[in-house]
């Protein structure tokens, strides 16, 4: 984790919070440890970058999936809000400033794409991008593989592979949710930096489907 510029008492939060979410039970194969912890190490860099505050963003990037809810549970659209008050609940049992617990609930409600809250602080910005980013370039066609993979999903059409004269059903086709989704997330991004990493990690997403058309013939 690339967390030297920390201050020693967020570096001890660091530690706490991590301890707290491999205790918990995760949502899917995404969603593990190591997505939050690429999740924390953007959200670092992305604070420090845009001057945000770390008090902040750092105890939401890493409990903003600490509620485990599956994609196709109908609580879906509360996970983050549940996840939010279930973090505000651990860091007052550790004694953390309370003047900031409005802020970090705040960040880690709004995060979500199904929570559809409407983000008000550049503190909640960064978390948003920071959780978005891992959807993207080397990491993000491989978590998205990995979902496909682990609930039996085909990974593509053998009619149409590439959505050309059909519309995108990603609940069949692990391929398909590049188009639904994957590829159009750069422009949902909020910060200056974010955008710009987003940027270049999409244009390794397409590198990535020119050489999968070019391998199955397409």
């Amino acid at each position: 984790m690339a967390e030297t510029t920390l201050s020693p008492a967020l570096k001890i939060l660091s530690g706490q919070c991590r301890d707290f979410i491999t205790s918990l039970k995760h949502a899917d194969v995404a969603h593990d440890i190591t997505h939050i912890e690429r999740v924390v190490r953007v959200a670092i860099q992305l604070c420090e970058a845009e001057n945000a505050n770390m008090a902040i963003v750092l105890p939401a990037a890493w409990l903003h999936d600490c509620v485990a809810v599956a994609k196709n549970h109908p609580d879906r659209a509360k996970a983050s809000t549940m996840a939010a008050d279930k973090a505000i609940g651990f860091l007052k049992g550790l004694g953390y400033d309370a003047n900031l617990f409005d802020e970090i609930h705040h960040a880690i409600a709004a995060h979500s794409f199904s929570a559809n809250i409407k983000i008000k602080t550049l503190e909640a910005q960064i978390v948003q991008d920071a959780d978005r980013m891992d959807a993207l370039g080397a990491i993000g066609v491989s978590r998205c593989m990995k979902v496909g993979g682990s609930i039996g999903r085909l990974l593509y059409s053998p009619d149409d592979p590439f959505c050309t004269t059909r519309e995108p059903d990603d609940k069949k086709f692990t391929l398909d949710h590049f188009f639904i989704k994957l590829l159009n997330i750069a422009k949902s991004m909020n910060t200056p930096s974010a955008k710009a990493e987003a940027q270049r990690r999409t244009h390794y997403m397409h590198a990535f489907l020119e050489q999968l058309k070019s391998e199955i013939g397409e």
